[in-house]
């Protein structure tokens, strides 16, 4: 651009001195360089003549390169566009059991980061193109309350949605579109009101989160048992350490499906510690569970341990065994 505009100045300036009037030597020059091949404005003498042929030879060619230049920018920069958006919609077309994190803000970044960091899968969906230029995650621009934006991001074939939008109204017509396009779909919703909480679970949400208040009682646990929060910080998420804390359920017909906790315990040996047992039946914990405990299809177990004892115990819980 800076060529093009230097040759049309001198172009220009030269028609000014050859005699030209400000407007004819303006005129003259743009027809010269763009090729349109008007006549002249007024008869050329040979110092006109040689002059056209100057400019000819050099403005022609430096327009016809920056035109070719930025013709050339834009068609890439929109093929570009399109051909990432189509690859990044077929990559999304593949998941399954994915997650798919709504609203792409402070709460929504740190969801998503805990999630991939545990392996889990991430479709991320927010109105603002601007905030997802920095997105790692396959993402969609669109609102998320939409029907055929939650298509495109798989909800048929996710399992778990986060509504994590800038107002709780926001997050409650998310929690209602996507309750009903998968009534089988974990969702957790973000709010921040109490009256918030109640219209959300109601609009069938699985869990709402309160970001102010969890992180109030942080606040009070650091301050009361901080050895018992650095435990569970990092069990949870703390990725270096040599244990976990993981939640496992059992399935229908598997290994553990009708045992007690004494036989877990001696099938597993030295594998990882049951700590809890929350029982599909009434939904409340048993903390600590006796070994006569009988484990039935739908419990959860939460049990401490190393990858490989907690890959153990998920085998066991999942795949066919004797079951009862």
């Amino acid at each position: 651009m800076a060529a093009l505009g230097a040759i049309l100045v001198v172009g220009v300036v030269g028609y000014l001195v050859l005699g030209l009037t400000p407007l004819d030597a303006v005129y003259q020059t743009v027809t010269t360089v763009t090729t349109v091949g008007f006549e002249e404005v007024v008869p050329f003498g040979r110092s006109e003549k040689a002059f056209t042929i100057v400019l000819i030879v050099v403005g022609v060619g430096v327009a016809l390169y920056a035109l070719t230049a930025i013709l050339g920018l834009a068609i890439e920069g929109y093929l570009g566009n399109a051909w990432g958006r189509r690859r990044m919609d077929r990559e999304i077309a593949r998941l399954e059991h994915h997650a798919i994190v709504c609203g792409w803000g402070r709460v929504g970044r740190s969801a998503a980061e805990q999630l991939v960091s545990a392996g889990q899968r991430v479709v991320v969906v927010d109105a603002d193109g601007q905030r997802l230029g920095d997105c790692p995650h396959p993402f969609i621009v669109g609102d998320a309350a939409r029907d055929d934006v939650l298509q495109r991001c798989g909800i048929d074939r996710a399992k778990t949605l986060l509504a994590s939008l800038d107002t709780d109204a926001a997050s409650l017509y998310v929690t209602l579109t996507a309750r009903h396009l998968n009534p089988d779909l974990v969702i957790i919703a973000r709010c921040r009101t109490e009256d918030a909480e109640q219209k959300l679970l109601r609009a069938g949400a699985d869990r709402v989160v309160n970001p102010q208040r969890i992180g109030g009682s942080r606040i009070a646990a650091f301050a009361l048992q901080p050895h018992v929060v650095d435990f569970l910080e990092v069990a949870m998420h703390d990725a270096d350490v040599a244990f976990r804390l993981e939640e496992v359920e059992i399935a229908a017909g598997s290994t553990l499906a009708g045992s007690t906790i004494r036989e877990a315990r001696m099938h597993e040996g030295d594998g990882a510690l049951l700590m809890a047992l929350r029982q599909h039946n009434s939904g409340g914990f048993v903390t600590n569970p006796a070994g006569d405990v009988i484990m039935g299809p739908g419990d959860v177990v939460i049990a401490v341990g190393t990858d490989q004892q907690l890959s153990t115990l998920r085998r066991s819980a999942t795949q066919p065994g004797r079951g009862r």
